[in-house]
């Protein structure tokens, strides 16, 4: 309570520029924040040129765990630097930092900052989500075979304390011929009337199959119908590699909760994500927060000292984005995507494994190739060919490409002619 009445009084004390008679020209809103000449948002040359990353080195794995451009770079740097200059007087005099994050992250998603929680990561936000959704013996959890680790262990250990069940299904058989209609329907036909929580991904990492949510959404809000309050089913989603490669305002998903981090596709500072709430009456709160009035979302926000530099510099991660335009940044990876799926079909041995409409794929783009495992096939690429690829991290695993806005459809053909040359 002290650190909350503290923060309290500090941020109002900064309203006016001063706290406890002392001028603070520190705080969030008046940091020089000088405007880099040399970038121009709409060169994708000059875009390219804000990451450090190795320029000799096709960059496809660079969403795994994302470098930082360097608007993000420029305020991770300050902010450490206040903090070891005079750590209590910098923390003091940002007190309002987060709420400038979460309003940069609700301009860019089209939603309210009240809506949103800050996280260290995607797996955070689906802890804080599944184990605090106010669930009973006797409710079901309702998922797919196709959702990544975090959800599955969140999802058992929600289970465990709660006693609801968890129900996995099946929403396609294979990936390259997924379709809308099937996926729907599949979904809504398996919505029970004790089904509580939809719990999905927008994104299937290791497929590159992207579903279609807002569709999913509607099923849901049919299956709601004539429900009381506390028997309607939550569509609850990760969105880590849908969010920032797709152009999608959040209220347009028509879900209920979206968890994700802001190191993939937003190139964000590292350990930081978002846990957003269209309402948080289902949840109950696991973690004190130290986030104090910033709203219901703030709530949520786990308190604790945290990696400061990090988190508050997801603000210019999220103006960055803003900047080039997230239709922009989405028609590019798109661009890209489609460019890939293309070539590689067309590679005699090279099975494509994520569909090749970008209706239901995003920036994720796997491949099997015959007589080469997905394994030595990335370490092939990099050695002989200098690009960098990942492996899909499930029981089945494909060869995993990724373009983003640190590649051009140059480095794609490149790409496509090398991975020719593994089978």
């Amino acid at each position: 309570m002290d650190v909350l009445r503290r923060r309290s009084l500090l941020t109002a004390g900064l309203a006016s520029g001063v706290a406890g008679g002392v001028a603070l020209a520190g705080c969030t809103t008046a940091d020089p924040r000088p405007a880099d000449a040399k970038f121009d948002p709409a060169d994708w040359d000059s875009v390219r040129a804000q990451f450090p990353l190795d320029p000799d080195v096709v960059q496809l794995a660079a969403f795994v765990l994302a470098a930082h451009p360097k608007p993000v770079r420029d305020a991770i740097d300050r902010h450490r630097a206040g903090l070891d200059r005079d750590t209590e007087h910098y923390v003091q005099t940002h007190a309002r930092a987060e709420d400038d994050v979460r309003q940069a992250a609700a301009d860019y998603l089209g939603t309210a900052p009240e809506s949103i929680a800050l996280t260290d990561s995607t797996t955070m936000g689906l802890g804080i989500l599944y184990s605090g959704l106010k669930l009973s013996r006797g409710q079901e959890i309702l998922t797919t075979e196709h959702d990544f680790y975090a959800t599955t262990e969140a999802l058992r250990l929600a289970s465990e304390r709660s006693g609801a069940t968890v129900r996995r299904i099946s929403l396609y058989d294979e990936p390259a011929t997924a379709n809308e209609t099937e996926i729907v329907d599949r979904l809504r036909a398996a919505i029970g009337p004790r089904t509580r929580v939809v719990a999905v991904t927008w994104v299937h990492s290791g497929t590159g199959v992207r579903l279609p949510i807002p569709a999913i959404g509607q099923a849901v809000a049919d299956a709601n119908a004539g429900r009381d309050p506390a028997d309607r089913a939550l569509l609850c989603v990760d969105g880590v590699h849908g969010f920032a490669a797709v152009d999608t305002g959040i209220d347009d998903l028509n879900c209920d909760f979206l968890s994700t981090g802001t190191h993939k596709w937003l190139f964000g500072p590292r350990g930081t994500g978002l846990l957003w709430g269209r309402s948080w009456e289902a949840l109950a709160a696991l973690i004190p927060t130290f986030s104090g009035d910033g709203g219901a979302g703030a709530a949520f926000t786990p308190g604790g000292y945290h990696s400061f530099e990090h988190r508050w510099a997801a603000r210019e991660a999220f103006e960055f984005h803003g900047r080039i335009g997230r239709d922009k940044v989405a028609a590019r990876i798109t661009e890209q995507a489609s460019q890939l799926k293309e070539g590689l079909a067309k590679v005699d041995g090279v099975r494509l494994v994520t569909p090749v409409s970008p209706e239901l794929s995003a920036g994720i783009v796997c491949c099997e190739v015959a007589g080469v495992d997905a394994y030595s096939a990335t370490v092939r690429l990099r050695s002989e060919y200098r690009i960098a690829a990942s492996v899909t991290p499930y029981a089945q695993q494909y060869l995993r490409f990724g373009p983003s806005i640190v590649t051009n459809p140059k480095e794609i053909d490149r790409t496509i002619e090398a991975v020719g040359k593994l089978t």
